[in-house]
């Protein structure tokens, strides 16, 4: 298990909070599992940017964005450097830190 924090976001999680991640699935999975609700209009299939994050701690240590996830995040809001979409981040051993964007590009926002 590998612990992620999350910082806090106005609707997601006000508080932040601390998960333990399951090693080997996604970010996005991840944070799902643990009641963080996420975004992720495409399903996770990299197909859109609502599940954007920003990695604040432990960016280096990620598995690389392939070219398909790069061109997603050209579209994303408030893009950064160490952004990635979660649903491709793959949680490995080290501990990161992660920012969810207040904002998504989704129109339709579920429930």
């Amino acid at each position: 298990m590998t612990k992620i924090n999350i910082l806090p976001h106005s609707e997601i999680a006000p508080n932040g909070a601390t998960i333990n991640a399951e090693n080997g699935l996604s970010l996005c999975q991840n944070l799902l599992n643990n009641g963080i609700n996420i975004e992720h209009a495409c399903e996770m299939s990299c197909a859109c940017t609502t599940c954007h994050v920003i990695i604040r701690k432990g960016f280096q240590s990620t598995n690389p964005a392939s070219e398909q996830e790069e061109d997603k995040l050209d579209r994303a809001w408030g893009l950064e450097a160490n952004s990635r979409l979660s649903c491709q981040v793959v949680v490995g051993e080290h501990e990161l830190t992660v920012e969810i964007p207040k904002y998504t590009v989704n129109y339709a926002k579920e429930g």
